[in-house]
């Protein structure tokens, strides 16, 4: 089997694999790249594929233009064609089982941040064991700007990196958190000057590509099987309450007023 064979992407998710490095591109840019289910079904069986593939020294996450990913899509177009974007429903199973590809990796998985890592984007990027940002990167949990909670294992990820208080922080208050600060709270591996940052990334990566494989991954287990214990777990707790806020009339409400860039009035309770 070619190497093109192995990796194929779609015009949504490119793929490409040079040098024992699989990357991995969200390529919508108009939309700073957000998450439809097809594209995540294809990111998921891609990294499935890397997990087996002793070829794969590191996989590179990153977005299109100037964004990582701004989550979910809800605009008016993807709500207007659920065949193509798929049900809410489906992007959250999509994503989930992207989020547990990226853990049982056995390579070292680093994001690419530049722009904004929003929603189910920042929990993608936040799988990944080494997250290297731009200087002009931030990350937000804008879930409850829309009625919805944190997911993509969120809860459990974010609270791993940074502690219940400042996890607290970003779910509830929706805050922007800019590169500089969550590399502060130790939520990103890096950040760099957004004119040096195509250039550190490539001496990281490079670096892992050739380091030595088996200590990696023994490396990555250990440390994700001490630090995510809960990971599972909130996966299947986030699942069950998202599919019920997701039938809410907050819901409802929180897209209707994103759309028309208003302020919601949330009425659940």
């Amino acid at each position: 089997m070619t190497t093109t064979e192995s990796y194929t992407g779609i015009d949504d998710l490119r793929v490409q694999f040079d040098g024992g490095v699989l990357a991995v591109t969200l390529n919508r840019p108009d939309s700073l790249n957000s998450l439809t289910a097809p594209m995540l079904r294809t990111l998921a069986e891609t990294l499935e594929r890397a997990a087996d593939d002793p070829r794969v020294r590191v996989v590179r996450i990153g977005g299109a233009g100037r964004g990582f990913s701004s989550g979910a899509g809800i605009s008016e177009s993807d709500h207007a064609n659920p065949g193509a974007a798929g049900t809410p429903a489906e992007v959250l199973d999509a994503a989930n089982r992207c989020i547990r590809a990226i853990v049982r990796l056995p390579q070292p998985a680093v994001a690419v941040v530049k722009g904004a890592a929003a929603g189910v984007g920042a929990s993608l990027a936040l799988a990944c064991d080494v997250v290297l940002a731009s200087e002009k990167a931030f990350f937000m949990l804008a879930f409850t700007k829309i009625g919805l909670m944190p997911d993509g294992g969120a809860s459990a990820l974010i609270a791993a990196a940074v502690g219940r208080i400042r996890a607290m922080r970003m779910a509830l208050l929706a805050e922007r958190i800019p590169a500089t600060e969550a590399f502060a709270w130790g939520l990103v591996s890096a950040v760099y000057p957004a004119d040096d940052f195509d250039a550190e990334v490539d001496a990281v990566i490079a670096t892992l590509v050739g380091g030595p494989a088996v200590a990696l991954r023994k490396t990555k287990d250990a440390i994700n099987a001490a630090t995510l214990t809960e990971l599972e777990d909130a996966l299947e707790r986030e699942k069950r309450g998202q599919l019920m806020l997701l039938d809410g009339n907050d819901f409802r409400e929180g897209t209707r007023a994103f759309q028309q860039r208003r302020p919601a009035t949330f009425t659940d309770t």
